[in-house]
């Protein structure tokens, strides 16, 4: 297990039974709420980042890849793009409606947010079930772009989610 893993690992707090019984949340806040835990994931997620190759933006998916993605963002010297929930942008917008595990969602980015033909990363803070990250993918292509990277922390490897992102796939921090 890499240092960040491990890292990742002990910081992460599981919550069972929570937000119904049987599931195991696993609550990112004491992690941020230490620098050096945050700084190091920061700098696991931008050497990721840079790997892919020259981007011209990073996406943040609401609310937790807003913690990350605008630190990543302005390490690789590049813009930060919020995917929101509907509703929640007040430009004209692009949306993509998706399934979860306990119902349904739509992700919105404002129409504007990416010009045609750019690389991003996108990065949220748990890969469960994929849905949310493929439907930022395809926000992306509506945009005309191309996702580089689906950047997370942690992936609840049981429930499939990789299988969701097809050849872009994702890189995870750590793997429950």
């Amino acid at each position: 297990m890499s240092a960040v893993a491990e890292l990742i690992s002990r910081w992460v707090r599981p919550v069972p039974d929570w937000p119904e019984p049987g599931v195991t949340f696993r609550d990112i806040t004491p992690l941020i709420a230490d620098a050096g835990a945050l700084a190091a994931v920061v700098d696991a997620l931008v050497d990721q980042a840079a790997a892919r190759g020259p981007v011209d933006a990073v996406i943040g998916v609401e609310a937790r890849g807003f913690i990350f993605a605008p630190a990543v963002a302005l390490r690789l010297g590049v813009g930060f793009v919020p995917v929101r929930k509907l509703g929640k942008l007040p430009a004209e917008r692009l949306g993509v409606a998706y399934d979860l595990e306990y119902g349904s969602a739509t992700v919105e980015m404002h129409a504007d947010a990416l010009r045609p033909g750019a690389r991003v990363i996108v990065i949220d803070d748990v890969l469960a079930t994929g849905g949310t990250m493929a439907a930022v993918g395809e926000l992306v292509a509506l945009a005309g772009a191309t996702v580089a990277a689906n950047l997370v922390l942690l992936e609840l490897s049981a429930l499939g989610g990789r299988e969701r992102l097809g050849s872009v796939g994702c890189i995870a921090l750590h793997t429950y």
